[in-house]
C-alpha cells in the first residue's frame, strides 16, 4: 500500500518550513474485495496482500453450486405449498428418537412429508434458487470471495433445472452490469456417458449455449466453454458434431476414493489424500476441496450415509482424527485440511469446491439401496454436512466457513495490491470538489437494495423490503483535528429521520476482542439532529452504547459527509481503522443481519479499512503574520498575542490548547509546538 506516510526526517523538514508538503494523488478506484478486512466470531482473520502476495494469473477456484430448489421442471418448476419444510437439526432436537423411525410423525404426515429435508436452515431462509433477492445475494458473496466459477449440478437424471437457471442467469448478468464480477457457469452432468448425459448436454445447447443472450457468462478453458460431461455418446454429424466441438470436456470422476480413471477426468470429492486430476507437464489440471465428506473407514472412504457411525465430517482430519469437541464443526478440520494438500503439495490451476448450498438430503432405508432405520446421505446435521452457505442455526458463527473460504482463495490466488491513499486533507462539508483527490475510493454494489417478494421451499413464502438507500461508494480523510467520512448512494438519500438510517460502524484498533463484533463506535444508531450526528461507543462488547459525543453532517442529495473530532474517536497519531457503511438493518444486534437487511458497504462481515501515517499539523502554507506573536513562559506554558482565537498543536498534530487575543496557555510538557491563528502560524520550543 502507498500511504504517503511522513518519516520523522520529513516531518521536522516541514516544521522548519511550516508547512506540510501536498501530494497529487493518481485518480483510482478501489475495484474489488481483495483490499476488504474480515474477522469472524471465531476471530479468524482472512490474510491481506501483505500475506498472499501478487495475484496468480494462472489460478482459477470453482464452487459446487445446486440450483435444484424449485419444482420439477415438468411441474413448471412449482412446489405443492400444502408439504412442510422439515429441518433435521431442529426434528432431532425436539425428537431425538425419530432418528430410528422412517416413519416418525416429527418428518411429516401424509401430504405434508417433504421429498427432502434440510440438515439446517441457510441464512436467507429456506428460498428457491428462482428467487432474484437470493441470487443477487449469491452472486455478490461468491464475487467476493473471489470465485472464477460455479458448477451447476445436473448430475441427477437429464434435470438441468431450467426454471432456476434462467432465473440465475437473468439475475447475475444484471449484477455484473452493476459491477460485480460474478463467477461464471460450468454444468456437471451425470458421471458417465449414458442417455440422460446426452439429453442434458442437446438441451443446455440448444437452449443456452447457441444462443447469444448469455454468451459472457459461459466459463472458458482453453477457448472454449468448459463443461464436466462425457462425449463418448454423441454423434458425428448435426447438432451433435456442433456439441462435441464446442465445449471443452472434462469429465467427472464419481469416486472419492479412486482419483482418475480416464482422460481429462475431473474430481468433485474425494477423502484425504486427495488426488492430482489430468497431469501434463507435471503440472495437475484440477484438484478438489471439500468441506466434509459422506465417507468412512470402514467404507474404505467410498460414499456412504453420513449418519452412519464414523463419517468425515466437518470436523475430521485424516493427519488429526475426530475433534470432539463440542463445538468441533466450526473449526474446519476436514475443509483446512484439503486445502492445504491442494496449495502446498498439488498446487493445480483450477480447485473445485464441494460446496455452496446443497442443504437437502433424501431420507431412505434398505428398500432404497442404503442403510436402516433410515439415512441422510449426502447432508445430515451441523458437522456431518458440506455446504459454505452462513447457516442461520449457528448464529453469530453461521459465517465462519465463509471466512475460511475467503482466506484460502487469497491465499492460493493472491491477491491485487492495496489502493494507494492520499494525503490528509480538511474538508468543508457540502462543499463542491473537496472530495475530487481524496483516495481510497471505496466502492459498492449498486442496484443490490431490490424488495424480496418470493415463494420458497415448499411452505415457505417470503417478503423484504428494508431495501432503501443504495451504497454505491464511500471515502475517508483527515485533518489535525478531524476524521471525516463521506459516503453516496445510487438516489437522494431518504430523511436522516427514518429508522436505522444510514449506520457507520467504526473498529477503530482493529481488535475484535473489543467492541461489538470489533466495532468500537457506531455513528446514527441515533437520529441526528438538523446538523449533528450522535458518536457513541461500545459498552461491555454487547449490543450497547453510550454516548460519546457528536459530529458535523451535511446531506446533498445522494452524498453524506460527516466530520468527527479526532478527541471522539480516540486517535491519537497514525490511523489504522475498520469501518463499515449499513442502511436499514432489522435485527439490531445480530451480526448476520449485515449479510441480510437493508444495504451494507462493504458486504456482510467485510469492513473497508483506512490507513494513514501521515500525522497534519494543521499548517498551512501561510507566511508568519507579523500580528502573532509567540513568547514561551516557564513552567510548560505560551504566551501568545494575536487578533483572534489561536491553537497550539503539538508534533503528533493533535491540538493540545486554544486561547484568544493576548492569553497565556499550558502545554502538557516541554518540546515543540505550532502556534495557528487566522492562517498565520509559528513555532516555538517550550521548556
Amino acid at each position: 500500500m502507498r500511504n504517503y506516510t511522513m518519516p520523522k526526517l520529513r516531518m521536522f523538514a516541514a516544521f522548519a518550513a511550516l508547512s506540510v508538503a501536498a501530494v497529487a494523488a493518481a485518480d483510482s478506484v478501489t475495484a474489488e474485495s481483495d483490499s476488504w478486512m474480515l474477522t469472524d466470531a471465531l476471530g479468524r482473520k482472512a490474510r491481506t496482500y501483505d500475506e498472499a502476495g501478487e495475484r496468480k494469473a494462472d489460478r482459477f477456484v470453482g464452487m459446487f453450486y445446486w440450483t435444484w430448489h424449485q419444482g420439477y421442471d415438468f411441474d413448471g418448476g412449482n412446489e405443492n405449498a400444502a408439504v412442510e419444510v422439515k429441518n433435521i437439526t431442529e426434528v432431532l432436537r425436539e425428537h431425538p428418537d425419530a432418528i430410528n423411525n422412517y416413519s416418525h410423525p416429527a418428518w411429516g404426515e401424509g401430504a405434508k412429508r417433504p421429498h427432502v429435508f434440510y440438515w439446517d436452515e441457510p441464512v436467507f431462509g429456506y428460498y428457491r434458487t428462482t428467487d432474484p433477492w437470493v441470487l443477487r445475494k449469491h452472486a455478490e458473496m461468491l464475487a467476493d470471495a473471489a470465485i472464477d466459477c460455479v458448477y451447476l449440478d445436473c448430475t441427477n437424471g437429464s434435470f438441468i433445472w431450467e426454471y432456476s437457471l434462467r432465473a440465475l442467469l437473468k439475475t447475475w448478468a444484471e449484477a455484473k452490469k452493476d459491477g460485480v464480477n460474478v463467477p461464471k457457469i460450468v454444468f456437471l452432468l451425470p458421471f458417465t456417458a449414458n442417455a440422460d448425459s446426452k439429453t442434458s448436454l442437446i438441451n443446455l445447447y440448444n437452449k443456452f449455449y447457441s444462443q447469444a443472450e448469455y454468451a459472457d457468462m459461459w466459463f472458458h478453458w482453453q477457448g472454449k466453454p468448459l463443461i464436466m460431461a462425457y462425449p463418448d455418446n454423441l454423434g458425428t454429424t448435426g447438432v451433435e458434431k456442433e456439441i462435441r466441438n464446442y465445449f471443452t470436456f472434462r469429465p467427472g470422476q464419481p469416486d472419492y476414493v479412486a482419483g482418475p480413471r480416464a482422460s481429462q477426468q475431473w474430481g468433485w470429492l474425494e477423502v484425504y489424500p486427495t488426488h492430482a486430476f489430468n497431469t501434463t507437464n507435471g503440472r495437475a489440471e484440477q484438484c478438489v476441496v471439500g468441506v466434509a465428506q459422506n465417507a468412512r473407514a470402514a467404507s474404505g472412504g467410498h460414499c456412504c450415509a453420513f449418519t452412519l457411525p464414523n463419517t468425515y465430517g466437518r470436523s475430521y482430519s485424516k493427519t488429526k482424527g475426530f475433534d470432539n469437541r463440542p463445538d468441533a464443526y466450526l473449526y474446519g478440520w476436514n475443509f483446512q485440511e484439503q486445502w492445504d494438500r491442494a496449495i502446498d503439495e498439488i498446487k493445480p490451476r483450477m480447485i473445485f469446491i464441494t460446496g455452496w448450498n446443497e442443504w437437502t438430503s433424501g431420507m431412505w432405508t434398505s428398500a432404497h439401496g442404503w442403510s436402516d432405520p433410515l439415512s441422510f446421505v449426502d447432508q445430515f446435521d451441523w458437522d456431518h454436512s458440506r455446504d459454505v452457505e452462513p447457516t442461520k442455526g449457528w448464529g453469530d458463527k453461521g459465517d465462519v466457513y465463509y471466512q475460511q473460504l475467503v482466506d484460502n482463495v487469497r491465499r492460493f490466488k493472491g491477491m491485487a495490491p492495496p489502493p494507494e491513499v492520499s494525503e490528509p486533507k480538511t474538508i468543508t462539508l457540502g462543499a463542491s470538489g473537496q472530495w475530487d483527490d481524496v483516495l481510497p475510493r471505496y466502492k459498492a454494489y449498486r442496484g443490490n437494495t431490490m424488495h424480496r417478494d418470493h415463494r420458497g421451499r415448499f411452505n415457505k413464502y417470503y417478503t423484504d423490503n428494508s431495501g432503501r438507500n443504495d451504497i454505491v461508494g464511500a471515502q475517508v480523510t483527515h485533518d489535525a483535528e478531524n476524521v471525516y467520512f463521506r459516503v453516496e448512494t445510487a438516489d437522494a438519500l431518504t430523511p436522516a429521520s427514518d429508522p436505522n438510517w444510514m449506520m457507520l460502524f467504526i473498529d477503530i484498533d482493529r481488535d475484535k476482542s473489543t467492541g461489538w463484533n470489533g466495532y468500537d463506535f457506531v455513528i446514527n444508531r441515533l437520529s441526528p439532529t438538523s446538523d449533528e450526528v450522535y458518536v457513541e461507543r461500545n459498552l461491555a462488547k454487547r449490543w450497547s452504547w453510550f454516548k460519546k459525543g457528536t459530529g458535523k453532517y451535511v446531506v446533498k442529495g445522494n452524498v453524506l459527509e460527516i466530520a468527527i473530532p479526532k478527541e471522539t474517536l480516540r486517535i491519537d497519531g497514525a490511523l489504522d481503522f475498520e469501518f463499515k457503511w449499513a442502511d436499514n438493518l432489522q435485527s439490531l444486534g445480530n451480526v448476520m443481519d449485515f449479510y441480510v437487511s437493508g444495504d451494507c458497504a462493504p458486504g456482510g462481515r467485510f469492513n473497508y479499512h483506512y490507513h494513514s501515517d501521515d500525522i497534519p499539523t494543521g499548517i498551512g502554507d501561510a507566511p508568519v503574520a507579523a500580528k502573532l506573536v509567540v513568547t514561551p513562559q516557564p513552567g510548560c506554558a505560551v504566551r501568545v498575542v494575536c487578533e483572534g482565537g489561536f491553537s497550539v498543536i503539538d508534533v503528533m498534530g493533535r491540538v493540545v490548547a486554544r486561547g484568544c487575543g493576548d492569553e497565556t496557555v499550558g502545554v502538557p510538557v516541554g518540546g515543540t509546538y505550532i502556534v495557528c491563528a487566522d492562517g498565520a502560524t509559528a513555532k516555538v520550543y517550550i521548556r
